[in-house]
Order: structure tokens, then sequence, then C-alpha cells
């Protein structure tokens, strides 16, 4: 592309960032502020460029549930920076009921009459702000519902998805902005290769549109199913903008065989002292007009400094069986650590926000040497680096091992070096915990992956009834299975671990997890239900046994001598009967608007089981405007629900005076009958 004109008027300018990671060592007294004062130089960043919009690409917060200090950090930011008079300049052309069916109030923030946005934020979530508990919420539902950010790309039935764009016009300049929040890796995986992920795309002039589609997923393959690859994307989107990976890689990158560019703009703080983390950090201005696009670097100047090195003592010239080799080897990471802080002085930004104690990590293979105490070490530099505690990781190379195999494979294995994580998920532990324990402590009926993700539920999100409701859950297929096999006393052990074996090969730890959790929500329900009507009878009883005596001079009926008299303010009609405020209205929340995402585990078997417990049906929409020249439409012919037979009406909102009229926009889905690969161009 051209070098643009910043004046352009067809020129689309957004902001893009990834992994915001706010509230990340929130506590810490050193790193506590990091993500807050990057943030807000994104911000800032937007402001001064005077961006169309800021796009992120999820991980906005790094707790599930933010802390009140981070929470109001980001929203004052929001507030300080996307708040005003500035127009906006473009149209949005989807139906914002269907884009934002799953918020408490499905609009855009700068269409809102009550609510003056000049700089909107669109975000989708991570997998560290991933939606959980009751209501199936997460922090950015709070901030859609507040008006400071615009939450997309969120799903709740994880046996099909589909994908609605937001549609964006600016001049002659199209835009059709695809979203999907975090899915775990391998579930969505397998509905990539059961090609149960599609998108909905324009009818008319499909040509003409530049196709974004924004992500957070593994990339990097960690296992077969762990990650998802560039391939099982859609040819005719033309650019993707990738979270979730920490290494800033910012510069589009040409996937030759789906012909797409992929952006990965990495994050904005550190939160691993990992050799991805090292590389300097960018955020991107997109500048789009027609289907040519560039994406402009833009470095952070806040961010603390990172530095690591590897050291091999093996390498070096002290001599193990030294007696003094101790001191030797303290002294010869004490200069590297010199090196590596005259380094982050020389190479700092000049911000004043920008910190001053730099992150420094050796990471040393001490193969034939005695380690020397980390902490100690670490006390000599505690003014001075903001990890004194991880500043050394020490690690050694795996004994024993066989170099059976030959040619080219032996010379890549003999090149990688062992590494230590920086931290290890729960679930794993408890696996491991099962895998290594001895043969009569290990699991007979239940699975260690089940019990490993059970586990993790009950820690990262307080589900406390999520390991009892498996193991109840587990036991009763468990027995079912039994019965139907009509299997003999001396037998039931055999069944029972072949039964266990079945379900491991058959991948069935997630349905069961995923059951369990809707078990627990459906609990948690019943219970919070139970209470409301024990506090209600409970309060009844208090206004019966109250006394009929009116109190002092009888205020109840402003009367001496009315035979029947109520306490103080009661016969006025309480505070709502005043002036017609007691009037019935409708509940600002809506008890089940938004349905709970472990509901879409349920097989289709299990239908009348939902129906039994008012289970939540499947939305359509088909949006016919009250001046009958706006008509929306959403088609998919693979939908097993009849759309047009179930579609709703609704009148449209008085338009913004911001933003001109919404032109209804019908939709396809993609599929390879009726939409043919589009050519692009590249430059």
């Amino acid at each position: 592309m051209s070098r643009p004109r910043d004046d352009d008027p067809d020129m689309f300018r957004i902001i893009v960032a990834t992994d915001v990671h706010l509230g990340y060592m929130e506590k810490d007294p050193a790193r506590g502020n990091d993500s807050l004062v990057s943030f807000e130089e994104i911000l800032e960043i937007a402001s001064k460029n005077n961006a169309d919009f800021v796009l992120l690409g999820g991980d906005l917060f790094h707790e599930n549930k933010p802390s009140r200090r981070t929470l109001h950090g980001c929203m004052a930011l929001l507030r300080k920076y996307c708040m005003g008079n500035k127009p906006i300049q473009y149209e949005f052309l989807s139906d914002q009921s269907v884009n934002f069916d799953h918020c408490q109030f499905p609009t855009l923030n700068y269409d809102d009459p009550n609510l003056n946005v000049s700089m909107p934020v669109f975000s989708i979530h991570g997998n560290h702000d991933d939606p959980t508990g009751q209501g199936n919420l997460c922090s950015l539902d709070i901030l859609h519902t507040a008006g400071l950010v615009n939450y997309f790309g969120k799903t709740s039935n994880l046996e099909k998805i589909q994908l609605s764009p937001l549609l964006f016009q600016k001049g002659n300049t199209k835009v059709c902005l695809y979203g999907l929040g975090s899915v775990r890796d391998e579930r969505l995986h397998r509905m990539f290769v059961h090609k149960n992920v599609t998108m909905l795309r324009p009818k008319e002039n499909q040509e003409d549109w530049f196709n974004m589609f924004v992500v957070h997923q593994n990339r990097s393959k960690h296992s077969a199913t762990n990650y998802i690859p560039e391939q099982f994307l859609d040819d005719f989107l033309d650019l993707i903008i990738w979270g979730h990976e920490h290494e800033c890689r910012i510069d589009p990158e040409w996937n030759g065989v789906q012909n797409f560019y992929v952006s990965q703009p990495g994050s904005s703080v550190a939160t691993s002292l990992s050799e991805g983390e090292t590389v300097k950090k960018h955020i991107g201005l997109l500048q789009i007009k027609g289907k040519d696009f560039m994406m402009k670097k833009i470095p952070l100047e806040t961010v603390r400094p990172f530095y690591m090195e590897d050291i091999v003592l093996g390498e070096t010239t002290l001599n193990p069986d030294d007696h003094n080799v101790s001191k030797q080897m303290e002294a010869f990471c004490t200069e590297k650590v010199e090196t590596l802080l005259d380094k982050a002085a020389m190479e700092h930004t000049g911000n004043r926000k920008q910190p001053k104690k730099a992150l420094i990590r050796l990471r040393i293979d001490y193969t034939g040497f005695e380690p020397f105490s980390i902490h100690r070490f670490g006390q000599k530099f505690v003014d001075r680096v903001a990890n004194p505690k991880d500043l050394v990781l020490f690690h050694r190379k795996k004994a024993g091992v066989k170099k059976e195999e030959s040619g080219a494979d032996n010379e890549l294995l003999a090149m990688i070096r062992p590494q230590s994580l920086d931290s290890a998920r729960v679930e794993d532990m408890v696996r491991d915990y099962f895998v290594q324990v001895e043969e009569t402590s290990k699991l007979q009926l239940l699975t260690e992956k089940g019990m490993g993700d059970a586990v993790k539920e009950y820690v990262d999100k307080e589900e406390r009834e999520a390991i009892s409701e498996l193991v109840k859950y587990q036991l009763q297929k468990t027995q079912h299975h039994l019965k139907v096999r009509n299997a003999s006393e001396d037998r039931i052990d055999t069944e029972v671990t072949n039964f266990r074996e079945e379900r491991k090969k058959r991948k069935e730890e997630d349905e069961e997890v995923a059951e369990a959790l809707k078990r627990a929500h459906s609990m948690r329900s019943q219970t919070l239900d139970r209470t409301s009507e024990d506090e209600r009878m409970s309060l009844d009883s208090e206004e019966e046994a109250k006394p009929t005596r009116g109190r002092g001079r009888g205020r109840g009926s402003r009367s001496r001598g009315a035979k029947e008299t109520t306490r103080g303010r009661g016969s006025r009609g309480g505070r709502g009967s005043r002036g017609g405020r007691g009037k019935n209205k409708e509940p600002v929340i809506a008890t089940n608007g938004n349905r709970s995402i472990m509901d879409a585990f349920a097989s289709s078997s299990s239908v009348s089981q939902r129906s039994a417990r008012g289970g939540n049906k499947r939305k359509t929409y088909s949006m016919d405007m009250s001046d009958d020249d706006d008509v929306v439409t959403i088609d998919d012919d693979d939908d097993p629900f009849d759309i047009s037979s179930s579609s709703r009406k609704q009148k449209s909102q008085k338009p913004s005076k911001k933003t001109p009229s919404r032109r209804g926009v019908a939709f396809d889905s993609d599929s390879d009958d009726d939409i043919m690969s589009s050519s692009k161009r590249r430059r």
C-alpha cells in the first residue's frame, strides 16, 4: 500500500493491541503499576493519531475477577481518553442487536444518546478474562454495560459457532470485522475439523469488503490439538489479528497457502521471564483504504526493560574442582548483571513514565558445578533490579539421553537446551500426581484429565461444587454402564477399568467436566433462589407480626380517631407510591438475558431435561425497520432452526446525531457451494 494521507476521508485508522494484562503483579511494590502505565500510553497514542477506534485482541485483564483497584484504573483511563465531542466519521452497517446479543445493552456505546464517545474501543475476551460463573459474565460485560467498551466475539454455543461480522464503512472503504473470544484450544480445534465454525458474509459486493478476523488462541503448536493452525481459517480473509501469543511479531506475515496476512502484536507487559518477552514491545496503527492496508509499528516507550542471557558454566574458564569456585561463580554472574544494567541505562527511552529498574534474568546451565544461593545473590541488586528474587534460574542438561537415531534429527535434538518452566498449571500438577503415585493409590473410576480440569475450575474460578459434581456424574455414568453390561460381581473391577479407558480414548473428559460445571451452576442457582425465598418469607412474617397500634400521634392515618392504624409512613404507600413512582416497572436486569456457557455442552438427546429445567432456546433474528426500507436478515442453510419462521421484529432506535442512519445488510453463510474464493491485490 502506498503511503496514505493522514486526512484521507476514505481511510480507516485503527490502533491494534493485544494482551494488555491489566492487574498483573499489582501487589508487587516495583512492578504493580506497569500494566496500567502501558495501557495509558496505548490510549494516548490512539488519541494523538486521531484513531477511528481501538481494537483489542483479548486479555485486557490478567485475572478473571480483577481487583477493584485494577477495574477502577481501567475505567478511569477509558473515561479520560475515550469520552469527548469528536464526531464519529464512519458508519456502522450491521445489526447491533445481533453483534451484541450477549450484552444487557445490545448497542454501540457511541450510538447511545446518553453517552458522548469520541474514540470507541472494541474488544474480544481472552483466556485470562473469559466469561464464567453465574450468568456467564466477565469483566468486559461490566465495561460494555458501563458504556466504555464495545464487547464482541462472545459465543455461548460450543457445539456450533457462527460468527456475524461488524460492518463499517468510511467513504468508499468497507471493513468486515470478525471476532472470536478465547475458547479451549482442543475444543475449537475439534470444531474446525468437523466444520462447525462458520462465518457469515455480506451477500452483495463481497469483493469490496476488507475482511479482518481477531482471534485469541495458541498459534504455536504445543501438541497435536492444543493450537489452531492458520490453515483452518477461511481464505477469503485479508488480515488476521492474533492475540494470546506474547512475542511481538506485529509486521504482517504472508500465508501463501491461505492467501492472507497474520499480525501478532504481542503483549504490552512482560508476564513471564521468557525469551519471547524480551522482544521490543510495539502496537500497530492499521491503515485501511479499499482492499489495501498498511501496519505502522509504534514502539511503546513506557514498558519496563527486560534483558536475558544464557550462561553455560562448562564453557567458561571456571574450574569446578577449585575449592573457591562458588565465589568465582558469583563474581562471574555479578559481572554479567552489571553489563546488562549498563545496557538498560543506555537504552532507556527517556520517557519519564518508563521504570528505571529493569528486569534481568540469567539462565545458568550449571552442569558439573554446585549452584550458589539465589536469594543471597539477588540481595546484592535489590535496589537496582525489579526482580531480585528471580534474577537467576539454574538448570542443567538431562542425563542419560540415548542417541539411537541418526541423521538431521539427532543434530537437531542435540542443539535443544532443556529449559525450566517459570510456572506450572494446576491441572498438569493433578494429572502428574495421579500418574506417578503407587499403583494402589491410582484412580480406578475417575480420569486424571477430568479431575485436573475440575480442580482448575475450583482454583481459578471458585467453582466450589465442580469436583464433587464431577465425581457424582462419572459415578452415575459408570453405574449405568455396569447395569447395561449386566456385569457379575467378579467382573466389576475389570468393567470399571475398561469403561474408564474407553472414555479416555473417546476424549469424553471435556464433556464430563462441562456437565459437572452445568450441574454446579444449577445447584448454586437453586440455592440462591431458596435463600431469596427464605428472606422474603422472613420479611413477610415480620410485617405480619408488627403491631397495628400507630406510633406517637397516629402518623400512619393522620387521624386520632382512626380505627385501623399502621406504623409510621407505611400507610402512605411507601416510597414507591409517591408521585406514581411505585407503579409496576420492567426490571432493569433481565434474569434470562444471558445464557450460561455450560448450557451449550448439553447434547441433543438431553433437550427434554433442559426443557424441564426451563432451558433457554436458541435465538435467531430478522429485523424489519419501522420505515420498511431497512431490512437485516441472517441466512444459514446449514442451521437446523428455521430463521424465517422464528423471526422477530423490533423497532429501530432513533439514530445518533453522530452517525448517519444505518443501512441493512444481508448475510450469507460462507460455504464452498455458493461463494468463490476472492482474488486479492497485494503490494
